[in-house]
């Protein structure tokens, strides 16, 4: 499966501890990543400063389901079952 592009969900439901240019201590869940532009698009993707946790991230039917308010919904889901 591709990316849908303009969901941003992978860019604000789940919390990302390690640094991103212009939030060095990572983002807390359900904020949204600086890099997240109006368009809902990674300014990094592609780029060696993108965190290796966004790199790793695969688009896939079960996360991201048929809509964008579906992956929102799994991914807050993902979020707080892993949460500690």
């Amino acid at each position: 499966m591709s990316c849908r592009l303009g969901c941003g969900a992978c860019c604000i439901a789940p919390s990302i501890t390690s640094p991103i240019p212009g939030m060095p201590s990572g983002k807390p869940a359900g904020e949204r990543c600086v890099q997240l532009n109006e368009d809902n698009l990674c300014m990094l993707f592609g780029q060696p400063q993108r965190p290796a946790l966004c790199d790793a991230f695969k688009a896939c039917a079960s996360v991201c389901g048929d809509n964008d308010e579906a992956a929102m919904f799994n991914l807050t889901l993902l979020e707080q079952a892993t949460a500690s």
